[in-house]
């Protein structure tokens, strides 16, 4: 039940990415790491240490970072790109798309300081388009982990995988609540209720506003299913159908812009095998401002107040 499910403590889960590339590291020896002149904001300060021959510090050059990293897996090597989330995708997207989507290279797309959390850094940092332009690259594995012990082992997972990735993680402290020993498996989402009322789906940060909302409906009887789309592609379409043929509506959770993003990939589903009432709670075709984490996600509709009236609503339209 949702009300078993606790926090165990509070870390960013950029810090799971940095330890999970160490991790990673020592185990293959053709991973290396680049960076933009970022690499104490994406916890490279460890692979630095261990790792100094595995490491590129290319400067304010992202565009040449992209690049240099598809020329790196030619010779057999696994490159980890690292920067804030806007200038991982916004500023390079001609570089990814022609220099590793259009060829299959083996690069994995780092990305923190993603959504309305990085906060005070305002709109020109807070992108909330990057899981759309990142999903629609032909042969883009697109994955955005819930918390510290998943995007630790979301990293380890993107290291055996062949092929171009786009990691998405973020800035704030944030509540640890999956297993740490729990593997991680591309394109599978995670169950973490069984219901037969609604669908609630959710990625990243805002799964654990999913578990909170969960955990109240759970109280007025309701029941919800709670999944974790951490992979946003490949979708586990066959978890959405099954879960949606139960419960017949859903509401989409996630710290993106409402158009393009994982609601988007689950209506496209449903409307393929099985129409139903959906609700989205995103941004609204809106770019973000300054302030704390907390007063954004209130302000843009990302709270779990938020969740909880869009299950009223949409239980309401079945």
């Amino acid at each position: 039940m949702l009300k078993d499910i606790q926090s165990t403590g509070q870390k960013d889960t950029r810090s799971g990415f940095g330890d999970g590339i160490v991790e990673a590291a020592r185990k293959n020896p053709n991973i290396v790491a680049l960076t933009a002149d970022l690499a104490g904001s994406m916890k490279l300060n460890q692979f630095i240490k261990e790792f100094p021959e595995r490491f590129v510090q290319v400067g304010i050059a992202e565009a040449n970072m992209i690049g240099i990293a598809a020329g790196l897996t030619i010779g057999g090597k696994i490159p980890f790109t690292t920067t804030f989330a806007n200038f991982s995708t916004g500023r390079v997207y001609d570089q990814i798309r022609q220099s590793v989507a259009y060829s299959g290279k083996n690069v994995k797309i780092c990305a923190s300081h993603a959504g309305v959390t990085l906060g005070e850094d305002g709109a020109t940092h807070q992108i909330l388009e990057d899981i759309g332009l990142m999903k629609m690259l032909p042969g883009m594995t697109v994955v955005v982990p819930c918390d510290y012990n998943q995007t630790k082992a979301a990293t380890l997972a993107i290291a055996e995988h062949n092929g171009p990735v786009y990691l998405r993680f973020g800035r704030p402290s944030w509540p640890i609540f999956t297993s740490a020993t729990e593997l991680f498996q591309i394109g599978k989402a995670q169950f973490f209720s069984e219901g037969s009322d609604v669908s609630i789906f959710a990625c990243g940060h805002m799964v654990w506003k999913a578990i909170e909302a969960g955990k109240i409906l759970e109280e007025k009887g309701i029941k919800a299913e709670v999944v974790n789309i951490h992979t946003i592609k490949p979708l586990d379409t066959e978890a959405i159908i099954a879960s949606i043929s139960k419960t017949r509506c859903a509401v989409t959770v996630e710290e993106h812009n409402i158009i393009g993003g994982m609601g988007d990939a689950i209506a496209q589903t449903a409307a393929r095998n099985f129409p139903i009432p959906i609700e989205y709670i995103g941004t609204k075709d809106t770019f973000g401002e300054s302030g704390t984490p907390t007063e954004l996600l209130k302000k843009y509709g990302l709270d779990t107040p938020d969740i909880l009236a869009a299950v009223e609503k949409v239980m309401a339209r079945k």
